[in-house]
């Protein structure tokens, strides 16, 4: 039997986000790649992100989290899964701890001090983002990766072309369109995601600047699939519009879930993200649910 059976979960979400919050501190275990199916399967914890909470790595952190995405694979990013972890950690009863104030929360891809603004609304700081071309990575050297070469293959969407990429601890690319939602995304992502040119594939933004304030975006999130909201995506997306002129260095980023502001602050160079969680339920995992994921 799984050692994550009957084992307490919360689902959330942030910005329709579906997030599932899973506590394994104070414990050795590991989520296994088809542990973290399973969980995506059952409709009690289906989940775009799986964030797991582990001991602390880093002294003076609160937690080490690891992401998971719904075929399995990892994540280093996920900053409205991160927004959940940190009500969670502050106002569920089983998992909040004694500590007041911020949180330092840690991942792969580094540390995430988050902040309370509200009773359900936090600021992740998810720190700088990386613009060199092996950072984020790609394939091949790229001399400006405010535009990559990358060869589409969607002849209905010649427009497609010249993409910025941007690593946020995970790897995005972001399209600059005249209309973001005329796209059939569920059709294009996957073949984006998988380009030869990101061997490590890559969260697909479409990114409408709507005002030098505001951009609507739909999201492709590489291993989960169209979503409602990507905060991570959200963050890269300011800064790549940012990059280009496109905007200033704070604005509104609107997707199908939500608003999220976002600031590429000026005097450390990391970006703010702030936005809404909430809690839809808890429930416990079923053996029977991991009976194929020994």
């Amino acid at each position: 039997m799984s050692a994550l059976a009957n084992r307490r979960f919360l689902k959330m979400n942030g910005l329709g986000n579906e997030i599932t919050v899973l506590d394994l501190r104070g414990t050795p275990l590991r989520v296994s790649a088809a542990e973290a199916r399973a969980i995506a399967a059952d409709p009690r914890s289906r989940f775009d992100q799986l964030m797991v909470l582990h001991d602390p790595v880093t002294p003076g952190t609160d937690a080490y989290m690891r992401i998971y995405n719904t075929d399995g694979s990892e994540s280093g990013a996920c900053g409205n899964g991160t927004r959940c972890v940190a009500w969670a950690m502050t106002a569920d009863s089983e998992m909040r701890g004694t500590k007041t104030g911020g949180l330092m929360l840690e991942t792969k891809a580094g540390l995430l001090p988050v902040e309370q603004v509200s009773e359900t609304v936090f600021t992740v700081d998810m720190g700088a983002p990386r613009f060199a071309w092996n950072e984020i990575p790609l394939r091949d050297p790229q001399p400006d990766t405010r535009e990559i070469d990358i060869v589409t293959r969607l002849p209905d969407a010649p427009e497609l072309q010249k993409p910025s990429a941007v690593s946020m601890g995970n790897p995005h690319v972001i399209f600059f369109v005249k209309d973001a939602a005329a796209y059939d995304l569920p059709r294009i992502g996957p073949i984006l995601e998988h380009d030869a040119m990101l061997p490590e594939r890559a969260n697909i933004s479409l990114a409408q600047v709507l005002k030098p304030d505001h951009i609507l975006l739909h999201v492709w999130e590489r291993g989960a699939g169209q979503t409602r909201a990507c905060g991570s995506a959200a963050c890269a997306t300011l800064v790549a519009a940012s990059r280009k002129g496109l905007t200033g260095r704070k604005a509104t980023i609107s997707l199908p879930g939500g608003d999220l502001l976002i600031e590429w602050r000026e005097s450390d160079g990391h970006v703010l993200m702030t936005g809404p969680t909430e809690l839809e339920h808890e429930g416990t995992f079923s053996p029977a649910l991991f009976a194929g994921a020994a």
